[in-house]
């Protein structure tokens, strides 16, 4: 089982990588073929598009999950009975999304977007919503069945085939308008979840034939009931934080449009809207996935001592992930301060992205400290906590657009997200903290991995000094610029950063890691 865990580990960092690489890849190269205004559209449809996604798909995920699960090892024509009674579920909800998102696509381009082009491409992005549920249904069953290959080679058809639509469409449709391409952009993501979700019911057959055999499917107990509680809560909760969001999303253009009245107006601040959301905000937040096989190996670990009452135990995992989260939120963020501006220039052709890159690298670590913290709350039973932070947070953001931006323009919102990154991550870590009764020790987490940011940040601006009489003006010499200048920086940050802690940490999750396959063999 341990031995299984490791290799089920192990194949979903491995695609997480490769499937955020590749999605990394799609934004860069669909930022360039829209441009800033485009994107902004785009940036725009996603905001509406992902309250509808939320309903649709949050909690009957959690449901399949969970009641599988538990069904599974009880008895399994009640799991074959729940399994259907999911999938009806989820096909209702689907529907239910898709019908609504359909209904009021006119309204919401109208009225909460100001920008009737948006109407196009809602509707088309509705289609997806049925198969989204279905195929998170088919999802929880195989994460109850401990089976990850399914889930695995779905999600990597599901970005091939959009990935090759959308670059199929865009490349045929070049001087079109905004709103027919972002229309064609989300029929390509609804066209791909359908191919998903049949690959999905592919699986599943064969999946069946081994879990139930010719077991007819029965009534599970007290369905509904069960079904509520679980649907209520998660569903409620996360449509009330997507609506918060959305909200903030559609608030954005409007503040800087009154801030840019006499300089380009709307268009100028879908343009600027485009280039934070759609260009720099995807690349900052793109290093956090590196961080999954850490999640992997020490969330399971954190939940499982927090159950026990392994306080001593627990404290010291939650110090390792505090510590390791510092240091690579640390490096991340010294190589997009040092580097932001020439990667921005050569994935983007902007200096805006650039600028925005720059100036929000120095948050990193509160970003990306509160990501993993969340998680962590959730694993000693603190969700109700982090759901709460999130709600202000999302309250406090949108105060702070409305207020911030007609008078300052983009730079009120990047002052707005520095506050948001620091306000959840203290919330959230001083929660996380008193209730596991870790102590705190901020130099550890904080002070350290900054020492070798500084000295790796300091050596990058040299090396970056250095080389700019370098000819790089084309393509090969930027990739030079960049892949010389960013190992150097790199390398010193590992230098430093060494005998500051972070060999210690490396060693301890290296025997984790070595101990629990020697425990599987």
């Amino acid at each position: 089982m341990r031995q299984n865990y490791f290799k089920n580990a192990a194949l979903l960092t491995g695609s997480d990588v490769v499937l955020r690489l590749a999605g990394m890849g799609l934004r860069i190269w669909l930022a360039n073929a829209l441009g800033g205004a485009g994107m902004g559209l785009y940036q725009l449809v996603l905001a509406v598009y992902g309250l509808f996604v939320t309903l649709a798909t949050a909690g009957i995920s959690v449901a399949a999950t969970r009641l599988l699960t538990e069904e599974l090892s009880r008895d399994k024509a009640a799991a074959h009975g729940m399994l259907v009674r999911l999938v009806l579920a989820g096909l209702g909800l689907g529907g239910f999304a898709m019908l609504v998102q359909l209904a009021t696509a006119g309204l919401a381009a109208k009225w909460w977007l100001g920008d009737i082009r948006a109407a196009a491409a809602l509707r088309t992005s509705a289609l997806g919503l049925p198969w989204m549920a279905v195929s998170a249904v088919l999802r929880g069953f195989f994460l109850a069945r401990r089976r990850v290959e399914p889930n695995v080679l779905s999600q990597l058809a599901e970005q091939t085939v959009r990935i090759a639509a959308v670059v199929w469409a865009l490349t045929r449709t070049q001087g079109w308008p905004d709103g027919s391409r972002c229309a064609l952009v989300l029929a390509a993501t609804a066209l791909s979840e359908a191919v998903s979700t049949v690959l999905m019911g592919l699986f599943y057959r064969r999946e069946a034939a081994r879990c139930f055999g010719s077991t007819a499917p029965c009534p599970p107990r007290e369905v509904s009931r069960r079904l509520w509680e679980i649907l209520w809560p998660v569903e409620g909760g996360r449509a009330l934080s997507s609506a918060l969001h959305t909200a903030e999303n559609m608030l954005v253009p409007a503040c800087l449009a009154v801030y840019l009245g006499a300089s380009g107006g709307r268009t100028a601040a879908l343009e600027q809207y485009g280039t934070l959301k759609g260009m720099a905000l995807p690349l900052l937040n793109f290093p956090f996935g590196l961080l999954g096989s850490l999640a992997v190996l020490l969330m399971p670990e954190i939940t499982q001592a927090h159950i026990e009452g392994q306080t001593a135990r627990l404290n010291a995992l939650l110090d390792r992930m505090l510590r390791l989260t510092g240091y690579f939120s640390a490096l991340a963020g010294t190589l997009f301060w040092v580097w932001g501006r020439p990667l921005a220039q050569l994935l983007y052709h902007s200096p805006e992205a650039g600028f925005y890159l720059e100036t929000l690298a120095p948050a990193m670590p509160l970003m990306y400290l509160e990501s993993m913290v969340d998680g962590a709350m959730k694993g000693i039973g603190e969700q109700k906590a982090a759901f709460r932070y999130s709600v202000w947070d999302a309250v406090l953001r949108i105060g702070g657009v409305a207020v911030l931006l007609p008078r300052y323009g983009m730079r009120g919102f990047l002052a707005v997200i520095l506050l948001s990154s620091f306000y959840t991550c203290a919330a959230n870590t001083g929660r996380l903290l008193l209730s596991s009764g870790t102590g705190h020790a901020f130099r550890r987490w904080l002070g350290a991995p900054l020492l070798a940011a500084a000295a790796a940040g300091a050596a990058g601006r040299g090396v970056r000094r250095a080389l700019a009489g370098f000819p790089a003006q084309g393509l090969p010499g930027q990739l030079v610029v960049l892949t010389a200048g960013g190992t150097v920086t790199a390398l010193v940050f590992l230098l430093a950063a060494l005998p500051l802690g972070l060999w210690e940490e490396l060693r301890a999750v290296l025997r984790q890691a070595k101990t629990g396959k020697n425990r599987g063999k």
